[in-house]
């Protein structure tokens, strides 16, 4: 007979038990951030809105992992940030680090000797210095030219040993001073979307319809005197359940689609007699190529169609999509 393992011995209200009482540690942590939050932040901001050259952000061991994801929410939002290694800085990666530049130090004890150790080289070469730490009389706080307090009652870690609350009322502050910066300069969510062009908010606002729609000989299009059944061919050929209908100069005149040819169909028509100007939709749905795919998405679903035709302003034939385009490009 075994002996029970430690994860035998919890039982389902033990853990969840556990699991509540770390995250209301963590919840209270960042609470007291709140009612503590006072000049120094606004300092803080002031100091980050000024700097004319990048915000580089150091820490070491869990206080760097915090730092590194603050230098992505700052780069993300609006303000150019970088993060270095302390080790590494005092190796030859401080020459990342110019006069133009705030460095945002994280360590909550604030004496941290990989971040100590650069202290004298950031301020000679003089870039401001922002201090995050948990003890405002520690070397790091004294040296800063600002200093942003992020102290906490007590680690979440039962042994108070592991960076729990510490790690996270340091990046909740993080994220505060990213966030307070973003209003302050006014970023908006085009801005946004700039430097996230791979992300689904990134696609929805910059995409558009130029960007996705079929050009040239790969657009469905035949006369007002086309038969159904020549028109037909050029569908299937084209591959978008539908073909525009234009006249000699490419304007365009109107539509046909797949649900066109069926309605023909149980109205017994003639595919082989009957021409495109009889049986097209004529001031069918169409827009610019400079127009959103996601207001194309938009159009589509408003009005319940699977296809759009594109223009230019003197509404001649330049592209055409249907929903799968948009699909694919992650729109719709």
């Amino acid at each position: 007979m075994h002996a029970l393992s430690a994860s035998d011995a919890l039982d389902e209200r033990d853990l969840l038990r556990m699991g509540r009482h770390v995250l209301q540690i963590e919840a209270d942590a960042i609470a007291a951030l709140t009612a503590r939050l006072n000049g120094s932040f606004v300092s803080a901001c002031r100091m980050l809105l000024a700097c004319r050259g990048r915000i580089v952000v150091t820490g070491m061991g869990k206080s760097g992992h915090i730092a590194g994801k603050i230098a992505a929410t700052l780069a993300s939002t609006g303000s150019p940030a970088f993060f270095v290694h302390p080790g590494e800085a005092s190796h030859g990666d401080l020459g990342m680090i110019t006069r133009e530049d705030v460095v945002l130090a994280l360590s909550s004890s604030g004496e941290t000797d990989e971040v100590l150790t650069i202290l004298p080289l950031i301020k000679r070469i003089g870039a401001g210095l922002i201090a995050l730490t948990g003890n405002p009389e520690s070397t790091l706080a004294r040296q800063a030219d600002v200093h942003v307090d992020v102290a906490v009652c007590e680690e979440a870690c039962p042994l108070g040993l592991a960076p729990t609350s510490s790690t996270t009322a340091a990046l909740a502050m993080g994220d505060a001073l990213a966030v307070a910066m973003l209003e302050a300069r006014g970023f908006t969510r085009e801005d946004f979307a700039l430097s996230h062009p791979g992300g689904s908010l990134g696609r929805r606002l910059l995409l558009t319809v130029r960007d996705i729609m079929h050009r040239g000989a790969d657009i469905p299009a035949v006369s007002p005197e086309t038969l159904v059944r020549d028109a037909v061919l050029e569908m299937t050929a084209k591959k978008l359940g539908m073909t525009a209908v234009i006249d000699a100069e490419s304007h365009l005149l109107g539509i046909f689609t797949d649900g066109d040819l069926r309605r023909l169909f149980e109205q017994a028509g003639d595919i082989h007699a009957t021409r495109m100007a009889d049986v097209m939709t004529r001031g069918c749905a169409r827009v610019s190529g400079d127009c959103l795919a996601a207001e194309a998405v938009h159009i589509m679903e408003s009005r319940r169609i699977n296809a759009l035709l594109v223009v230019d302003a003197n509404n001649v034939l330049e592209g055409a999509l249907n929903m799968h385009d948009l699909l694919r490009a992650g729109i719709a």
